[in-house]
């Protein structure tokens, strides 16, 4: 645990929401069950084993002592989640949760809830994936599939889309990302449909073609996505929604899935796709094993060929 907490004693006040310890990437040798993220004001630690008391009490004296150095007189907020054989504990160590809790990153502010569940309402691993569809949506029609609570969407718009189509089959989610926008300013340019993917092709297929879609379903999700099974049926619709010379996102989080995997069943499935790059994982999110870590994969449509004098 030595590694946790020389990380706490080192922490500084956040702005920005972001990953600042990730055991999970296998750099900190008994450490590889811990991962901690700043959502500000709150600290969230979590534990992918049991944890007993008193290592939770060491814990809570590293925050407090590194609090009083960088925060003087201020409320110090942390949560703990332990996530252990499908079941997940989370309880407020210390402080307060702000109601509604809104977080910011790169200029953009997002709703999250650390409180409840495992998926906090913004995935911190995406930032890179987010960073560069803000810097390539401009004036592009965009679909997103897995919308979730729609950060893809507010960060598209940011950059200058055109218009984007978010759709998850959880209206909860979806509220949440209608809230987002709202949060950014952002009161046209977004459709929200809450419908499952696989049963609204027919709609999504008549609002394209699109200069850009994303693609970032769970890895396996019962009743929703498995990745195995469904996202070859995915890809092999990818070629009617794009335009030609548009773009996709491929957006993996299996660990036991590389990039081949989905590199393997787009070559099998829509062949005429081009592979063009992986993006970058944040670098607080930096793997001993990358084919493990988060998968953003880029393909492109080809471009029509010229015309013929």
């Amino acid at each position: 645990m030595q590694a946790l907490l020389d990380a706490i004693a080192r922490i500084e006040s956040a702005s920005d929401a972001r990953r600042v310890f990730h055991g999970r990437g296998g750099l900190h040798p008994g450490c590889e069950h811990w991962a901690l993220d700043a959502f500000p004001p709150v600290w969230v630690l979590t534990s992918f084993v049991p944890v007993d008391d008193s290592t939770l009490a060491t814990l809570h004296q590293a925050f407090t002592a590194r609090w009083q150095q960088i925060a003087p007189g201020e409320a110090l907020n942390w949560v703990f989640q332990c996530r252990h054989e499908g079941r997940t504990e989370t309880r407020l160590m210390a402080g307060t949760v702000p109601e509604p809790h809104v977080v910011s990153e790169g200029g953009a502010r997002y709703r999250v809830h650390v409180l409840k569940g495992q998926n906090h309402g913004l995935f911190l691993d995406m930032a890179e994936g987010r960073q560069w569809v803000r810097e390539h949506a401009a004036g592009h029609k965009v679909l997103n599939l897995f919308a979730y609570t729609c950060a893809f969407s507010v960060v598209a718009l940011q950059g200058g889309a055109k218009q984007v189509v978010n759709v998850d089959m959880s209206g909860g989610a979806m509220a949440i990302g209608q809230q987002n926008h709202a949060l950014n300013g952002l009161s046209s340019g977004a459709g929200f449909l809450a419908h499952d993917i696989f049963k609204t092709w027919g709609k999504i297929t008549r609002g394209g073609p699109y200069g850009l879609v994303i693609v970032d379903p769970p890895s396996f999700q019962k009743g929703s996505f498995v990745a195995t099974k469904d996202y070859p049926r995915l890809l092999r619709r990818l070629p009617e929604l794009l335009r030609p010379g548009g773009q996709v996102l491929l957006c993996l989080n299996a660990p036991e899935l590389g990039p081949a995997f989905l590199q393997e069943q787009m070559q099998a499935a829509a062949p005429e796709l081009v592979f063009e790059q992986r993006l970058p994982n944040p670098v607080a999110f930096a793997d001993a094993a990358p084919e493990r870590a988060l998968k953003v994969l880029l393909y492109r449509a080809p471009s029509l060929a010229p015309r013929t004098p």
